[in-house]
Protein backbone atom coordinates (compact mmCIF):
# COMPACT_ATOMS: atom_id res chain seq x y z
CA UNK A 1 0.00 0.00 0.00
CA UNK A 2 3.12 1.89 0.72
CA UNK A 3 4.35 2.00 -2.37
CA UNK A 4 0.97 2.31 -4.66
CA UNK A 5 0.94 5.84 -2.84
CA UNK A 6 4.60 6.58 -3.31
CA UNK A 7 4.22 5.76 -7.19
CA UNK A 8 1.88 8.40 -7.72
CA UNK A 9 4.03 10.78 -6.36
CA UNK A 10 5.96 13.40 -8.65
CA UNK A 11 9.02 13.13 -6.34
CA UNK A 12 8.15 10.18 -4.44
CA UNK A 13 11.62 10.70 -2.20
CA UNK A 14 9.02 14.08 -0.85
CA UNK A 15 6.31 12.34 0.09
CA UNK A 16 4.79 15.53 2.60
CA UNK A 17 5.81 18.34 -0.43
CA UNK A 18 5.46 16.60 -4.12
CA UNK A 19 2.21 16.58 -5.90
CA UNK A 20 0.45 13.81 -7.02
CA UNK A 21 0.86 12.26 -10.66
CA UNK A 22 -3.01 11.88 -12.57
CA UNK A 23 -3.50 8.53 -12.26
CA UNK A 24 -4.40 7.14 -16.29
CA UNK A 25 -4.64 3.81 -17.79
CA UNK A 26 -1.54 2.71 -20.09
CA UNK A 27 -3.27 2.37 -22.93
CA UNK A 28 -4.78 6.24 -22.73
CA UNK A 29 -1.26 7.20 -21.80
CA UNK A 30 0.25 5.85 -24.51
CA UNK A 31 -2.21 7.25 -26.87
CA UNK A 32 -1.93 10.79 -25.34
CA UNK A 33 1.89 10.86 -26.19
CA UNK A 34 1.91 8.91 -29.52
CA UNK A 35 -0.65 11.60 -30.51
CA UNK A 36 0.57 14.75 -28.65
CA UNK A 37 4.78 13.59 -29.99
CA UNK A 38 3.71 13.63 -33.25
CA UNK A 39 1.62 16.79 -33.66
CA UNK A 40 4.75 18.64 -31.96
CA UNK A 41 6.93 17.11 -34.25
CA UNK A 42 5.32 17.58 -37.44
CA UNK A 43 4.56 21.17 -36.40
CA UNK A 44 8.07 21.81 -35.75
CA UNK A 45 8.74 19.90 -39.18
CA UNK A 46 6.16 21.10 -41.43
CA UNK A 47 7.31 25.20 -40.37
CA UNK A 48 10.71 24.65 -40.44
CA UNK A 49 10.25 24.32 -44.41
CA UNK A 50 8.19 27.22 -44.59
CA UNK A 51 11.31 28.56 -42.96
CA UNK A 52 13.78 27.34 -45.11
CA UNK A 53 12.05 27.40 -48.49
CA UNK A 54 10.89 31.68 -47.78
CA UNK A 55 14.46 32.15 -46.83
CA UNK A 56 16.44 30.09 -49.26
CA UNK A 57 14.90 30.84 -52.95
CA UNK A 58 14.96 34.65 -53.52
CA UNK A 59 11.69 34.49 -55.74
CA UNK A 60 9.65 33.68 -52.69
CA UNK A 61 10.89 37.10 -51.11
CA UNK A 62 7.75 38.63 -51.68
CA UNK A 63 6.14 40.87 -48.64
CA UNK A 64 3.55 38.49 -48.54
CA UNK A 65 5.94 35.64 -47.94
CA UNK A 66 7.58 37.28 -45.27
CA UNK A 67 4.58 37.61 -43.39
CA UNK A 68 4.24 33.73 -43.74
CA UNK A 69 7.94 33.11 -42.70
CA UNK A 70 7.02 35.59 -39.52
CA UNK A 71 3.95 33.24 -38.95
CA UNK A 72 6.08 30.22 -39.54
CA UNK A 73 8.69 31.14 -37.41
CA UNK A 74 5.80 31.69 -34.30
CA UNK A 75 4.25 28.20 -35.18
CA UNK A 76 7.71 26.76 -35.33
CA UNK A 77 8.29 27.57 -31.51
CA UNK A 78 4.76 26.93 -30.91
CA UNK A 79 6.03 23.37 -31.86
CA UNK A 80 8.27 23.07 -29.44
CA UNK A 81 6.38 24.37 -26.54
CA UNK A 82 3.85 21.61 -27.42
CA UNK A 83 6.53 19.01 -26.48
CA UNK A 84 7.18 20.79 -23.01
CA UNK A 85 3.37 20.86 -22.72
CA UNK A 86 3.30 17.36 -23.67
CA UNK A 87 5.30 16.51 -20.69
CA UNK A 88 2.86 17.75 -18.02
CA UNK A 89 0.20 15.67 -19.33
CA UNK A 90 0.11 13.40 -16.34
CA UNK A 91 0.43 16.62 -14.46
CA UNK A 92 4.21 16.55 -12.94
CA UNK A 93 6.81 19.16 -13.80
CA UNK A 94 9.89 17.89 -13.78
CA UNK A 95 12.26 20.46 -15.35
CA UNK A 96 12.32 23.21 -12.30
CA UNK A 97 10.75 26.27 -11.14
CA UNK A 98 12.71 28.55 -14.27
CA UNK A 99 12.47 26.43 -17.31
CA UNK A 100 8.67 26.30 -16.00
CA UNK A 101 8.76 30.09 -16.13
CA UNK A 102 10.51 30.19 -19.21
CA UNK A 103 7.78 27.47 -21.01
CA UNK A 104 5.27 29.83 -19.97
CA UNK A 105 6.63 33.19 -21.32
CA UNK A 106 8.18 31.88 -24.22
CA UNK A 107 4.54 29.63 -25.35
CA UNK A 108 2.72 33.29 -24.61
CA UNK A 109 5.37 35.23 -26.86
CA UNK A 110 5.06 32.64 -29.70
CA UNK A 111 0.72 32.43 -29.46
CA UNK A 112 0.57 36.80 -29.24
CA UNK A 113 3.16 37.18 -32.12
CA UNK A 114 1.05 34.25 -34.02
CA UNK A 115 -1.80 36.04 -33.58
CA UNK A 116 -0.19 39.43 -34.62
CA UNK A 117 0.97 37.98 -37.79
CA UNK A 118 -2.70 37.07 -38.66
CA UNK A 119 -3.59 40.32 -38.29
CA UNK A 120 -0.99 41.56 -40.41
CA UNK A 121 -1.90 39.04 -42.98
CA UNK A 122 -5.21 40.17 -43.02
CA UNK A 123 -4.14 43.86 -43.60
CA UNK A 124 -1.82 42.58 -46.52
CA UNK A 125 -4.68 41.02 -48.19
CA UNK A 126 -7.07 44.17 -47.13
CA UNK A 127 -4.35 46.67 -49.59
CA UNK A 128 -3.71 43.91 -52.44
CA UNK A 129 -7.51 43.45 -52.95
CA UNK A 130 -8.98 46.92 -52.04
CA UNK A 131 -6.49 48.90 -53.19
CA UNK A 132 -4.28 46.91 -56.16
CA UNK A 133 -3.03 50.09 -57.92
CA UNK A 134 -1.65 51.42 -54.37
CA UNK A 135 -0.51 47.63 -52.97
CA UNK A 136 3.24 48.21 -54.61
CA UNK A 137 4.05 51.41 -52.84
CA UNK A 138 1.79 51.41 -49.51
CA UNK A 139 3.00 47.68 -49.09
CA UNK A 140 7.02 47.86 -49.43
CA UNK A 141 9.72 45.25 -48.06
CA UNK A 142 10.93 47.95 -45.65
CA UNK A 143 7.67 48.57 -44.02
CA UNK A 144 6.69 45.06 -43.87
CA UNK A 145 9.44 44.05 -42.19
CA UNK A 146 9.19 46.93 -39.64
CA UNK A 147 5.97 45.49 -38.87
CA UNK A 148 7.16 42.10 -38.42
CA UNK A 149 9.71 43.62 -36.21
CA UNK A 150 7.34 45.92 -33.90
CA UNK A 151 5.10 42.80 -33.64
CA UNK A 152 7.28 40.10 -32.35
CA UNK A 153 9.26 42.98 -29.88
CA UNK A 154 5.32 44.17 -28.78
CA UNK A 155 4.63 40.24 -28.27
CA UNK A 156 7.73 40.28 -26.08
CA UNK A 157 7.05 43.33 -23.93
CA UNK A 158 3.83 42.82 -23.03
CA UNK A 159 4.04 39.53 -22.01
CA UNK A 160 7.31 40.38 -20.23
CA UNK A 161 5.58 43.18 -18.28
CA UNK A 162 2.84 40.89 -17.48
CA UNK A 163 4.85 37.87 -16.05
CA UNK A 164 7.36 39.94 -14.66
CA UNK A 165 6.66 38.75 -11.09
CA UNK A 166 6.50 34.91 -12.51
CA UNK A 167 10.37 35.40 -14.07
CA UNK A 168 11.54 37.43 -10.79
CA UNK A 169 10.18 34.87 -8.59
CA UNK A 170 9.95 31.46 -10.26
CA UNK A 171 7.58 29.09 -8.57
CA UNK A 172 6.24 31.39 -6.13
CA UNK A 173 2.47 30.44 -6.53
CA UNK A 174 3.49 26.58 -6.45
CA UNK A 175 1.78 24.59 -4.34
CA UNK A 176 3.86 22.08 -3.85
CA UNK A 177 6.99 20.04 -6.05
CA UNK A 178 6.68 19.31 -9.44
CA UNK A 179 3.64 22.42 -9.79
CA UNK A 180 4.02 24.60 -13.03
CA UNK A 181 1.37 27.80 -12.43
CA UNK A 182 1.14 30.73 -14.01
CA UNK A 183 -0.72 33.61 -11.70
CA UNK A 184 -1.77 36.46 -13.91
CA UNK A 185 -3.08 39.90 -12.38
CA UNK A 186 -6.78 40.32 -12.90
CA UNK A 187 -6.90 43.48 -14.75
CA UNK A 188 -3.25 42.78 -16.53
CA UNK A 189 -5.33 39.35 -17.89
CA UNK A 190 -8.31 41.31 -18.80
CA UNK A 191 -6.30 43.33 -20.75
CA UNK A 192 -4.17 41.08 -22.44
CA UNK A 193 -7.28 39.29 -23.21
CA UNK A 194 -8.27 42.21 -25.17
CA UNK A 195 -5.27 42.81 -26.66
CA UNK A 196 -4.43 39.37 -27.74
CA UNK A 197 -8.23 38.70 -28.72
CA UNK A 198 -10.91 40.66 -29.26
CA UNK A 199 -8.91 43.28 -30.54
CA UNK A 200 -7.18 41.47 -32.95
CA UNK A 201 -10.35 39.14 -33.69
CA UNK A 202 -12.45 42.32 -34.66
CA UNK A 203 -9.72 43.54 -36.87
CA UNK A 204 -9.38 40.25 -38.93
CA UNK A 205 -12.86 40.08 -39.19
CA UNK A 206 -13.56 43.62 -40.53
CA UNK A 207 -11.09 43.39 -43.09
CA UNK A 208 -12.02 40.14 -44.43
CA UNK A 209 -15.16 40.71 -44.53
CA UNK A 210 -14.12 44.04 -46.61
CA UNK A 211 -11.88 41.58 -48.66
CA UNK A 212 -14.43 38.98 -49.12
CA UNK A 213 -17.08 41.68 -50.55
CA UNK A 214 -14.61 43.26 -52.72
CA UNK A 215 -12.95 39.79 -54.64
CA UNK A 216 -16.56 39.01 -54.97
CA UNK A 217 -17.41 42.15 -57.00
CA UNK A 218 -13.60 41.90 -58.82
CA UNK A 219 -14.57 38.64 -60.03
CA UNK A 220 -17.48 39.22 -61.27
CA UNK A 221 -16.10 42.22 -63.24
CA UNK A 222 -13.46 39.74 -64.43
CA UNK A 223 -16.16 37.06 -66.01
CA UNK A 224 -18.28 40.26 -67.47
CA UNK A 225 -15.47 41.44 -69.24
CA UNK A 226 -13.27 39.15 -69.69
CA UNK A 227 -14.47 39.01 -73.41
CA UNK A 228 -13.57 42.63 -74.03
CA UNK A 229 -10.50 43.25 -72.70
CA UNK A 230 -7.99 45.70 -73.96
CA UNK A 231 -4.23 44.36 -75.14
CA UNK A 232 -3.27 45.32 -71.70
CA UNK A 233 -5.83 43.35 -70.09
CA UNK A 234 -5.38 39.94 -69.97
CA UNK A 235 -1.97 41.04 -67.56
CA UNK A 236 -4.48 43.14 -65.35
CA UNK A 237 -6.90 40.09 -65.04
CA UNK A 238 -3.76 37.41 -64.44
CA UNK A 239 -2.79 40.22 -61.65
CA UNK A 240 -6.17 40.00 -59.99
CA UNK A 241 -6.28 36.54 -60.27
CA UNK A 242 -3.34 35.28 -58.22
CA UNK A 243 -4.15 38.61 -55.94
CA UNK A 244 -7.64 36.72 -55.71
CA UNK A 245 -5.95 33.06 -55.47
CA UNK A 246 -3.56 34.35 -52.46
CA UNK A 247 -6.57 36.12 -50.77
CA UNK A 248 -8.56 32.91 -50.84
CA UNK A 249 -5.32 30.73 -49.64
CA UNK A 250 -5.19 32.90 -46.63
CA UNK A 251 -8.38 33.47 -45.72
CA UNK A 252 -8.54 29.62 -45.16
CA UNK A 253 -5.53 30.07 -43.33
CA UNK A 254 -7.07 32.79 -41.10
CA UNK A 255 -10.75 31.12 -40.61
CA UNK A 256 -9.19 27.59 -39.19
CA UNK A 257 -7.20 30.17 -37.05
CA UNK A 258 -10.44 31.65 -35.61
CA UNK A 259 -11.76 28.06 -35.18
CA UNK A 260 -9.10 27.32 -33.02
CA UNK A 261 -8.23 30.28 -31.14
CA UNK A 262 -11.64 30.99 -30.27
CA UNK A 263 -12.52 28.34 -27.96
CA UNK A 264 -9.38 28.22 -26.01
CA UNK A 265 -10.51 32.19 -25.41
CA UNK A 266 -13.71 31.39 -24.84
CA UNK A 267 -12.87 29.40 -22.18
CA UNK A 268 -10.82 32.41 -20.43
CA UNK A 269 -13.55 34.51 -20.90
CA UNK A 270 -15.81 32.18 -18.56
CA UNK A 271 -13.24 31.39 -16.02
CA UNK A 272 -13.45 32.63 -12.67
CA UNK A 273 -10.01 33.87 -12.77
CA UNK A 274 -6.97 34.22 -14.61
CA UNK A 275 -4.86 31.44 -12.87
CA UNK A 276 -3.50 28.52 -15.27
CA UNK A 277 -2.48 25.51 -14.69
CA UNK A 278 -0.43 23.03 -16.95
CA UNK A 279 -3.54 20.43 -16.79
CA UNK A 280 -6.50 22.60 -16.68
CA UNK A 281 -8.84 23.19 -20.23
CA UNK A 282 -6.10 20.61 -22.00
CA UNK A 283 -8.21 20.13 -24.68
CA UNK A 284 -8.94 23.79 -25.83
CA UNK A 285 -5.25 24.71 -25.11
CA UNK A 286 -4.00 21.82 -27.67
CA UNK A 287 -6.28 23.10 -30.23
CA UNK A 288 -5.10 26.22 -29.81
CA UNK A 289 -1.76 24.99 -30.56
CA UNK A 290 -2.86 22.44 -33.35
CA UNK A 291 -3.48 25.19 -35.47
CA UNK A 292 0.31 26.07 -36.28
CA UNK A 293 0.43 22.34 -37.62
CA UNK A 294 -2.61 23.10 -39.63
CA UNK A 295 -1.24 25.95 -41.10
CA UNK A 296 1.61 24.99 -43.59
CA UNK A 297 -0.42 21.90 -44.52
CA UNK A 298 -3.22 24.44 -45.92
CA UNK A 299 0.41 25.88 -48.15
CA UNK A 300 0.59 22.29 -49.23
CA UNK A 301 -2.70 21.78 -50.66
CA UNK A 302 -3.00 25.50 -52.26
CA UNK A 303 0.30 26.69 -52.77
CA UNK A 304 2.61 24.79 -55.35
CA UNK A 305 5.51 26.85 -54.89
CA UNK A 306 5.62 24.95 -51.50
CA UNK A 307 5.26 21.44 -52.92
CA UNK A 308 7.96 22.18 -54.99
CA UNK A 309 10.31 24.04 -52.56
CA UNK A 310 9.78 20.49 -50.10
CA UNK A 311 10.98 18.19 -53.01
CA UNK A 312 14.16 20.33 -53.34
CA UNK A 313 14.14 20.33 -49.93
CA UNK A 314 14.07 16.48 -48.96
CA UNK A 315 15.95 15.97 -52.06
CA UNK A 316 19.15 18.22 -50.79
CA UNK A 317 19.11 19.78 -54.33
CA UNK A 318 18.95 23.08 -52.33
CA UNK A 319 22.55 22.55 -51.26
CA UNK A 320 23.89 22.61 -54.92
CA UNK A 321 24.92 25.99 -56.42
CA UNK A 322 22.46 29.02 -57.16
CA UNK A 323 19.56 26.56 -55.84
CA UNK A 324 18.21 29.70 -54.54
CA UNK A 325 17.72 31.44 -57.68
CA UNK A 326 15.81 28.16 -58.85
CA UNK A 327 12.61 29.02 -60.96
CA UNK A 328 9.69 28.09 -58.03
CA UNK A 329 6.45 29.75 -59.38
Amino acid sequence: MELSQESELCFPHLPNSSCRIVIQSYSASLLTYVLLSSISVLTVTLNLLVIISISHFKQLHTCTNVLLLSLAVSDFLIGIVMFFQMMTTNGCWFLGDLMCSLYYVTACISTSASIGNMVLISMDRYVAICFPLHYSTKVTQKRVQICVYLCWTCSALSNGLMQKDNLENPGKYNSCYGDCVLVIDYIAGRVDLFLSFIGPVTVIIVLYMRVFVEAVSQARAMRSHIASVTPQGPVSVTVKKSELKAARTLGVVILVFLICLCPYFCVTLTSQDTLINTSSSAFVLYLFYFNSCLNPVIYTFFYPWFRKCIQLIVTLQILQPDSSEANIT
